[in-house]
């Protein structure tokens, strides 16, 4: 790899962004570019929301695609707060004894364990086979496309023809690859073993280098079907059937059927206050619940009370988290399967701070709410224009390019959210024939007052509702500007119990002699970050250079 481009260092010099026409900010430029260049030609937030998204899914190929899903959360012109979930389930055979028959099969079912990518594997399921975090099995029915034209026909005013352009354009014109995008395409020449792969994504077998100008042609002429056909063409046309042949000829269980009967969702969010702001995120099967709960806990305990650079802030916060996270990722589902129950009500909350004290708890037991009647890649964008639409937009495939199959000759590389699955029949979150996995994908949208609401959101897998708890405090408990929030030293809560600080994290001691295991990570463990406020008539954006971020505005 011929760059110099240290990815360890942070120095952020960044202002917030100011405009009054619209405003995007994502974690890449020429997207970015793609997104404002719709606003001014007369489309919405929404429309340019999915003309960013597909632009990302070209020039941040490692983190988002059209085989993965998609969701929003969004607050319109007239004042509604909504969500847009655009999330397959698994497939109608795949059920917990076909998968581990097929997985125990298959004499290369190793190769799907990819050690030297440092991915874990759910651990709760059964003593000899775990879910596959790589292949054929892993993969789930994208909702991408659907989410796109959903997104374009019931809140934009544009075609989905016209927001795809500039991404065809990208794809098969071609554009010079970032720093950033460059450095994780260098894992691909690993994970692709498959022709298919190789050919839509390497060049001679290798991956980019920064600068270096590529093209998509396959993903391109894709996505031009899909301007002409609309999203048919992927849930019941040619591409459909590539994505369903590529699974099955490599022993999953996909079919043109499953793809046929998804259908994304229009839902109402679900929210809580902390400190006088309303924060709204997705219902299960996402994160959102997780974010909520640790606010609840945190608002509880005080823990926005205590002075910045003091370790006690921190502990407080990452435990509330921590206590939250150990609820969430044994409740949250799919709600059609499983009752989730009432993570993010404030009585709840009560409850579970009385567990936190002055140490680090250890071994942090599950919750008992009363019932109702590790690290990932994503792409995440924010918008709003002069009218007051804002929306927060998220698309990933889970694991950078997935699932390691692409299908076909479509370019579209599948994602592996099937990954979240357990085979352990009475995990909540076991595997089921149409069921939507576990996801970590939580948009997110603020309301400080009347007339001052936020788009905003954090990426890296389950450093996403972490990320937002911090951005919140940062914005209400301190004061804190836009692009200073997002700028400010992260922490994370780590799944084996460490507590992971940036290089730069002040009183490190002092959160070790609370007893936590802190670990010290580079800046790209903790996630980029976008923000679209809307104060009065005022759009101010930002984003941090955690990845390749840019906010621009009109």
């Amino acid at each position: 790899m011929s760059t110099d481009y240290d990815l360890d260092r942070f120095d952020s010099r960044r202002s917030s962004v100011h405009a009054t026409g619209g405003m995007v900010a994502t974690s890449q430029p020429l997207a970015a570019q793609a997104g404002l260049s719709i606003l001014e030609d007369g489309g919405n937030a929404f429309d340019a929301a999915v003309a960013t998204a597909a632009a990302l899914n070209v020039v941040e190929p490692t983190s988002t695609g059209l085989g993965g899903d998609v969701f929003a959360l969004y607050r319109t012109a007239d004042g509604e707060v909504g969500a847009m979930r655009a999330c397959g389930g698994a497939p109608a055979e795949a059920t917990i004894e076909n998968v581990t028959r097929s997985v125990q099969e298959r004499e290369d079912a190793v190769d799907w364990y990819p050690e030297s990518r440092g991915y874990a594997v759910d651990d709760t399921g059964d003593d000899d086979l775990e879910m596959p975090f790589l292949g054929p099995h892993a993969v789930t029915v994208p909702g991408t496309a659907r989410g796109w034209e959903a997104t374009v026909e019931e809140l934009g005013t544009l075609t989905l023809a016209d927001v795809l352009e500039p991404a065809i354009h990208y794809a098969l014109e071609g554009y010079p690859v970032s720093e950033v995008i460059s450095y994780y395409w260098q894992g691909a020449p690993r994970l692709f073993t498959d022709d298919h792969a190789r050919e839509a994504y390497l060049f001679d077998g290798e991956a980019p280098d920064p600068g270096q100008i590529v093209t998509l042609e396959h993903l391109g002429e894709s996505m031009r079907t899909i301007a002409e056909e609309g999203a048919d063409a992927v849930y019941e046309g040619e591409i459909g059937e590539a994505i369903a042949d590529e699974v099955q000829s490599k022993g999953g269980f996909l079919t043109t059927s499953d793809l046929a009967a998804f259908e994304p969702e229009f839902l109402d969010p679900v929210s809580t206050t902390y400190n006088g702001a309303e924060i709204f995120e997705l219902p299960p099967n996402n994160q959102g619940l997780i974010a909520l709960e640790a606010l609840n806990i945190a608002e509880a305990i005080g823990a926005g009370e205590h002075e910045y650079d003091s370790p006690d802030r921190v502990h407080a916060f990452a435990e509330a988290t921590k206590l939250a996270f150990v609820d969430g990722h044994h409740y949250v589902t799919d709600p059609d399967y499983e009752t989730v129950p009432p993570l993010g009500s404030k009585a709840y909350a009560r409850e579970r701070a009385a567990a936190i004290g002055e140490r680090a708890i250890q071994d942090p037991a599950v919750g008992v709410p009363t019932k109702a009647a590790e690290d990932a890649d994503t792409a995440l964008l924010t918008v709003g224009d002069a009218e007051g639409n804002l929306v927060s937009y998220i698309n990933s495939r889970f694991a950078g390019f997935g699932s390691g199959l692409v299908a076909g000759d479509t370019g579209i590389a599948l994602q592996n959210r099937g990954a979240s699955f357990s085979l352990d029949p009475e995990h909540p979150n076991r595997l089921e024939p149409g069921k939507r996995p576990f996801h970590t994908l939580v948009p997110a949208i603020a309301k400080f007052d009347e007339d001052d609401w936020a788009a905003f959101g954090v990426m890296g897998g389950y450093m996403q509702p972490q990320g937002h708890v911090q951005v919140v405090s940062n914005l209400v408990d301190y004061g804190m500007g836009v692009q200073e929030a997002l700028d400010a030293p992260r922490w994370r809560y780590r799944e084996e119990g460490a507590l992971g600080v940036e290089e730069r994290f002040p009183n490190q001691t002092g959160l070790v002699r609370k007893g936590h295991d802190v670990q010290v990570l580079p800046p790209v463990m903790f996630g980029g970050a976008q923000l679209v406020r809307r104060t009065g008539d005022v759009l101010t954006g930002a984003t941090e250079p955690r990845k390749d971020g840019q906010a621009v505005g009109f």
